[in-house]
């Protein structure tokens, strides 16, 4: 099986859509030999944070000698990015041999009349298959939606981790914070520790399955804390220097490349989380720790580029709370300077509240579609926007649009989904020749 082929499989031989439920994922990975129990793991769920922190704790194992593996979605470009280890992307030769495996158990499966698995599942057993293969020691693993039925909830690890609870598929998830927060709980498993950045009221729900699971919880400011700024006022895109306090005294201090405030809480999970790790691993010491920390990398998270004289941020945000994110940290790194967006959201998404946040009178946006059936109607946004708006019919058009729009001294912002930014990042290439992680 070639890559092309492996990606083919994935897209056309599974239950189409979001199928909750670990029935499938259960009996695939018992048909591979169960490779998830062949390493220790660390399970990691949350509305928003999620990827930052599994990025953290996997940076961090891995310099401290520690082979490590990090499943991660959705991918910005190739679905290579997904399986991850030490800090290199699977090889689409190694993938697609994944792939065939698994695609060999599946059609066992349906032959033996059993329901088909979803594309999630099938590439998060290859992911477990690989790791096992490779050998790796420890696995960092995001979960893909909610958590209680999420279909990487099948591992049983050495540290739970919830990073925050906000509105977000609330179709899957529930419609308040309580239920949301029950969902994601629900990764929770008997007598492991749980480390978590929620909030009340999701903490208090999150508590009490910790305590019906006997598991030790860590709660932001209640466990851990932390404090942080940037590592040099002048240049905000430098960094930031964070110092995370665990309740019995002892401190960590690093400097992470990430910007925004909420990248000092998702370190200060990461952080609580490789402590707890760091009571039986020797290996991960304190150097390691803070070295795997300073070199990590996450893209598409409020990233900044230079597209020619312009400034250029690609952000992920794709509901309230990422927004809320996104505007704050804009204002840290950006001040007033005048914005230019290109705007690009999935139908699901609860994109009118998101608008009333996100743009200003005097910002000019851009809406264009995302590349998938799920993408809002980029004439209707347009329409409800509280400013200048425009639509285009692509990506690319959309893209031209923007860029012709933007004066000098203007920061043109592209948010609303990473489903775009795989577009986008090979628009950045062609058009301007840069080389992004």
């Amino acid at each position: 099986m070639t890559y092309e082929e492996s990606i083919y499989y994935l897209e056309h031989a599974s239950v189409f859509g979001i199928q909750m439920g670990l029935g499938r994922i259960e009996a695939l990975l018992e048909r591979l030999g169960n490779p998830q129990n062949q390493y220790r793991t660390i399970h990691v769920t949350g509305t928003n944070g999620k990827g930052s922190t599994t990025a953290m704790i996997a940076s961090a194992l891995t310099h401290a000698g520690i082979k490590t593996g990090r499943y991660t979605s959705p991918h910005l470009e190739d679905y290579t990015e997904r399986i991850h280890v030490d800090g290199t992307d699977i090889s689409r030769t190694d993938f697609a041999a994944a792939v065939a495996v698994v695609a060999e158990a599946v059609e066992d499966m349906a032959a033996a009349g059993a329901e088909r698995p979803t594309e999630f599942e099938m590439i998060t057993a290859a992911a477990f298959w690989h790791f096992a293969q490779v050998h790796v020691e420890y696995a960092v693993i995001e979960v893909g939606l909610g958590g209680l039925l999420d279909s990487t909830n099948v591992i049983v690890p050495d540290v739970s981790v919830i990073t925050n609870v906000a509105m977000d598929h609330m179709k899957y998830c529930g419609n308040t914070i309580e239920e949301i927060a029950a969902v994601k709980a629900g990764i929770i498993k008997e007598g492991v520790p749980v480390v978590t950045t929620a909030e009340p009221p999701a903490l208090q729900v999150i508590a009490r399955r910790a305590y019906e699971m006997h598991s030790c919880l860590y709660a932001l400011h209640y466990g851990f804390d932390y404090s942080g700024n940037l590592a040099d006022a002048e240049h905000p895109q430098a960094g930031q220097i964070v110092t995370v306090r665990e309740k019995y005294g002892f401190d960590v201090t690093a400097t992470i490349p990430l910007m925004g405030r909420h990248q000092q809480t998702n370190c200060a999970a990461a952080v609580m989380t490789l402590l707890l790790i760091a009571r039986h691993e020797p290996r991960l010491t304190r150097t390691a720790l803070e070295e795997g920390l300073a070199r990590v990398c996450w893209p598409g998270r409020f990233q900044v580029v230079k597209a020619g004289e312009t400034d250029v941020v690609i952000d992920g945000a794709h509901n309230p709370a990422g927004i809320s994110t996104f505007c704050q940290t804009y204002g840290d790194v950006f001040g007033s300077r005048k914005r230019v967006f290109l705007f690009s959201v999935l139908a699901d998404k609860d994109y009118t509240h998101m608008v009333q946040e996100l743009f200003h009178p005097d910002d000019y946006v851009v809406c264009a579609p995302a590349p998938t059936p799920r993408t809002a109607d980029p004439k209707t946004m347009a329409a409800m926007l509280p400013c200048r708006a425009d639509w285009e019919d692509s990506m690319d058009a959309g893209l031209d649009r923007a860029f012709a729009a933007v004066h000098p001294g203007d920061v043109l912002c592209i948010v609303g989904s990473l489903y775009i930014q795989g577009d986008v990042r090979q628009y950045l290439r062609e058009h301007f020749s840069i080389s992004l992680q």
